[in-house]
């Protein structure tokens, strides 16, 4: 059966004209989201308004730099390392309130960022965006933070379901174009050997799963060079523009 984006059927069935697209750009750590959507923001706001938005949390570059803080960094971050572990792991209960409310915080900037994104959108901008967030998977790959180990008590599992909704809400915007660069594990450590390789090899295998509704999905071998990867993205875009 062929699904239609909700938001070109509501515009349809109200004789508007659908938003400008939104393309997508995933990948894991490593790939070249960050500077290929930048990039490709500067390429194709030669011919229309285009707006580059980041929809990651941010949590993990936060973290490399508070590693990088004189005497505690080090000690801080193997904690905070340790505790966002549990939290995305199955079977685990998620290391306190404080823990939660952190998660629940980071995801709320997101969401902000999201609304931000939307309203860009609604004003003519095509919009290019750094990650996109996915309710199908929660704990990885810009899923939902709460949702996969237990809460512990009423206060956190209240979190994780507000923050659960937020997630659904986001969902319901399909991209007009996933591009995902696909990266193997290996090479993705050799550009960012500061990341955890077992990461890299879930967050590897997770990608491939995200379906973001029914939103058409290409993939580009991030493995090649920069200037062959930004060629076809770029191609790609300006087919999905014409």
């Amino acid at each position: 059966m062929l699904m239609l984006n909700p938001q070109y059927s509501a515009a349809l069935l109200e004789n508007e004209q659908p938003l400008p697209p939104i393309i997508a750009l995933i990948g894991s750590d490593g790939s070249g989201k960050s500077t290929l959507s930048a990039d490709l923001t500067r390429i194709l706001g030669h011919e229309r308004p285009v707006m580059s938005c980041y929809l990651g949390l941010g949590s993990g570059d936060l973290g490399r730099r508070i590693g990088q803080l004189p005497l505690i960094g080090q000690y801080l971050e193997r904690v905070l390392t340790k505790r966002a572990k549990t939290t995305r792991s199955p079977g685990e209960k998620i290391p306190g309130p404080l823990t939660a409310l952190v998660v629940y915080g980071f995801s709320i900037l997101r969401y902000l960022r999201f609304r931000r994104m939307q309203r860009a959108r609604q004003q003519g901008y095509t919009i290019v965006t750094d990650r996109f967030p996915q309710v199908e998977i929660p704990g990885m790959c810009d899923g939902p933070g709460l949702s996969v180990a237990r809460p512990g008590n009423r206060f956190v599992a209240a979190l994780a379901r507000r923050e659960r909704a937020l997630y659904e809400k986001m969902a319901e915007v399909w991209p007009s174009l996933v591009i995902r660069l696909d990266i193997d594990p290996e090479t993705a450590h050799s550009r960012k050997p500061d990341h955890d390789l077992g990461l890299l090899k879930a967050k590897a295998e997770t990608i491939t799963r995200l379906r973001f509704g029914a939103a058409p999905i290409i993939s580009v071998d991030a493995r090649k060079s920069y200037n062959e990867v930004l060629k076809r993205v770029v191609d790609l875009c300006k087919k999905k523009l014409t």
